[in-house]
């Protein structure tokens, strides 16, 4: 059983990740900080755990084994090393940091005091991702020409007699969060299209602020990659009812993936769903509990981890300065 900590509730999916643990019979929540000690102090309650609002006390505790990091993503970097230092093994929500030289400095530390670090990625883990991992490998559809991917949900729509969304305002706090829609649920597209397509070499973004609440809620990427192929990211926070999107054209086939049905052709302008695909991998939290007790190698990587931040930061310069970016 590994002892665990939780750190703060800032983000969305923090109480996700709790259940998560809970449902794992290799993992067991002990403690929970919270930078708000408000918020920190009724989680804590809810979870029938202590609540410590020293967060050194919670990484030198000797019977804490591993942490779990749903803090504002600013706090990220130091949190995240610290605990590192600790000797603490870290789950930690996306993205790791704002920018690649960030990340590698982490990389540094989580290597040096040799820490079992997973970042969620979850998508990477669908049946419907592999498949189409699969289909790339396996070249059925020819040269990848162009992919396209979509995420967005109605988190920042305001309903009638309402005054917000139901994201929390704090999501828009640009300080603590780093950005709105892209950095946050347009991840998924990026380290999806990462995977299938390749390494990036020039991208243009451009980020609306629609209902004006600090940071970005609508987004569209658009890439070239070194093969040639090209590549369309879009999410937002102002879509009711869309579906998640996966779609790749080859110059001899396409996929095409809405939630997770799949069909497909060939060239032969007959459609067809697939008759096994792979079945899906497990979750992020189950493979970093894998990876501390069993030493197995997680199937999220830090190049999956680097490469999602380096979009970020060069979709964020792009937006900013209204032109293509490459990544050097």
């Amino acid at each position: 059983m590994v002892n665990i900590a939780l750190l703060s509730r800032w983000h969305v999916h923090a109480d996700d990740y709790a259940r998560e643990i809970q449902a794992n019979d290799n993992l067991s929540i002990k403690l929970v900080w919270d930078e708000n000690a408000d918020r920190g102090e009724k989680w804590a309650e809810e979870l029938g755990v202590p609540f410590e609002s020293d967060l050194q006390k919670v990484l030198t505790n000797p019977s804490i084994e591993g942490v779990v990091v749903t803090t504002p993503t600013n706090l990220h970097k130091e949190v995240i090393i610290s605990a590192a230092k600790n000797k603490k093994h870290i789950f930690t929500e996306k993205i790791l940091a704002f920018t690649v030289k960030d990340c590698e400095e982490i990389y540094n530390t989580i290597d040096q005091y040799g820490v079992k670090l997973m970042v969620s990625l979850p998508r990477l883990t669908e049946d419907y991702y592999l498949y189409a991992q699969k289909v790339i490998d396996n070249n059925w559809i020819g040269r990848l020409t162009t992919i396209r991917c979509r995420t967005a949900h109605d988190g920042a729509v305001v309903g009638p007699g309402e005054s917000e969304g139901w994201l929390p305002k704090r999501f828009f706090e640009k300080e603590q969060s780093g950005g709105g829609a892209l950095i946050d649920l347009g991840a998924h597209p990026i380290y999806l299209t990462n995977r299938l397509a390749g390494n990036v070499k020039k991208l243009v973004s451009h980020m609306n602020h629609t209902n004006n609440l600090g940071a970005d809620d609508n987004a569209v990427v658009l890439v070239e990659y070194e093969s040639g192929a090209m590549g369309i990211l879009e999410t937002g926070f102002l879509s009711k009812g869309s579906p998640f999107q996966l779609e790749l054209y080859g110059t001899e086939g396409t996929i095409l993936i809405e939630d997770n049905k799949i069909r497909q052709t060939f060239g032969n302008g007959e459609w067809s769903t697939p008759d096994n695909p792979p079945e899906a991998l497990p979750m992020p939290m189950e493979q970093w509990a894998s990876a501390i007790i069993n030493g197995t190698a997680p199937s999220i990587n830090k190049s999956d981890v680097i490469n999602l931040t380096l979009v970020n930061e060069i979709a964020m310069k792009s937006n900013k300065e209204g032109c293509w970016i490459n990544p050097s």
